[in-house]
């Protein structure tokens, strides 16, 4: 039953709460629901158990075959998909069936280069006040453990990758909070001094403070997460028990030696679904980064049909997808299984919840906010039914936390894949070309995962 008042009044009177405690005990079905949620997850009452029944795990086209990753209590979703991307190649080349990057190594350079990237933005930002929105989003988000792939790519290409056996996880790596909130700190009070010291045209004070917080940034990384090597002797034993000395390579050589994939061939697809933003044309947020001087983040917008098509090629090709999504809703994550219509929250509390996809873009109410790698792939009939994804949540949830998606679930909350150029059309790849449409940096767009 639907509660109708007339509420002309701004603020709530108290004859107003009593007609609505007043209708909700008059209705026998609300009080069911009422004891039955204060009682029960409400997403026990809402799932459709059918459908989460019917949602299996195998696929007709499945490349996995090793274990998922674990990044703990750290938001290193991104790097550690693009990295388990990586690592499918190397362990072709290593002939091992198990072997992981250090995303460690890779998160270490990030934070350090994340460090500058920031320290250069307020730099750029220091005529205007403290109060500007700019400047308030750049103080707010500094550095987070979220990223893009574009970000993963300027990592891999100036520091290489190395095993995790060289620079394994330590404390703070798995568990990246407090670490995170010291080097805040440290990077606002430097923001401070920076714009007072640009402020009064002090040029050397700006460059020497500048150093100095990096050195201390530095400092700090290097006691939380290790001493990163710049060069380490590498010997192993493949699955065929034969034994492999290969010498002291730098990062550099071993990405360059042991991996399969040009990175330099991959773009990003988005699906950006608000209609201000043609489909084929390129799209980049302002000051989303962490390299200084690296290329920025770029996007190219497509439908999502055709993501879903060029991902599913992919895959069938034998080539595992990087994708970024909006990983909540409609998901049950000890099941690992997600599904657009996995809840019916709106026919439990009897109210109107459904929104589309631009819509919820336009109003704050989904983002991309997890990056993962799509694994497989359930093709019935020529058409897709669902998706087998590697997760970094360990192997708790799930297929040994490998995931599975419906179908309708990548129309409504994945927002980008990444795939090899040369599986775009002719017409996308010269669109690539074209100057991107700058977003302003708090863009939903910009999100990270």
């Amino acid at each position: 039953m639907t509660t109708s008042l007339d509420l002309t009044v701004a603020s709530l009177t108290a004859g107003q709460l009593t007609a609505l405690h007043e209708s909700f005990a008059a209705d026998p079905a609300l009080k069911h629901k009422q004891n039955a949620i204060v009682r029960i997850s409400v997403d026990e009452l809402a799932i459709d158990h059918q459908l989460a029944t019917a949602l299996s795990a195998p696929v007709s086209n499945r490349i996995d075959d090793w274990k998922v990753t674990h990044q703990k209590k750290s938001g290193r979703c991104w790097l550690f998909a693009a990295l388990n991307l990586l690592r499918v190649g190397a362990k072709q080349t290593l002939g091992v069936k198990e072997f992981e990057f250090s995303q460690n190594y890779a998160m270490y350079f990030d934070k350090l280069e994340r460090a500058n990237y920031f320290l250069e933005s307020i730099l750029e930002t220091a005529e205007r006040g403290e109060d500007d929105r700019l400047v308030q989003f750049l103080l707010q988000s500094v550095l987070g453990d979220g990223g893009q792939w574009n970000m993963a790519v300027n990592i891999f290409r100036k520091y290489g990758a190395v095993p995790k056996s060289v620079m394994p996880e330590t404390e703070s790596s798995s568990n990246t909070g407090r670490m995170n909130r010291v080097l805040r700190t440290l990077l606002r009070r430097g923001a401070q001094e920076l714009r007072q010291l640009r402020h009064d045209g002090d040029t050397a004070g700006q460059e020497q403070t500048r150093a100095r917080i990096i050195a201390e940034v530095h400092r700090i990384l290097t006691l939380h997460l290790g001493t990163p090597p710049s060069a380490f002797e590498w010997q192993y034993t493949d699955d065929a028990k034969s034994f492999h000395r290969e010498g002291t390579l730098t990062p550099q050589q071993f990405l360059a030696k042991y991996t399969t994939i040009d990175l330099e061939d991959y773009v990003c697809l988005v699906d950006d679904p608000r209609r201000e933003h043609p489909k084929g044309t390129t799209l980049t947020v302002e000051h989303l980064g962490n390299v200084v001087d690296a290329e920025p983040v770029l996007y190219l917008n497509v439908e999502i049909g055709l993501a879903k098509r060029l991902a599913r090629d992919a895959i069938l090709d034998g080539e595992p997808v990087w994708f970024g999504c909006d990983t909540g809703p409609h998901m049950v994550r000890q099941d690992g299984i997600w599904d657009a219509r996995l809840y019916d929250y709106a026919g439990l509390y009897d109210v109107e919840l459904a929104t589309d996809k631009e819509s919820r873009v336009r109003f704050g109410e989904s983002a991309m906010t997890h990056a993962m790698l799509l694994t497989g792939v359930d093709v019935l009939d020529g058409e897709t039914r669902r998706w087998r994804v590697e997760n970094s949540w360990g192997e708790e949830a799930g297929d040994q936390g490998f995931f599975t998606m419906a179908d309708n679930w990548f129309d409504e909350y994945v927002f980008e894949v990444v795939v090899d150029k040369s599986r775009l059309s002719p017409e996308l790849r010269q669109a690539l070309d074209a100057e991107p449409t700058v977003l302003p940096a708090w863009d939903p767009m910009g999100a990270l995962a």
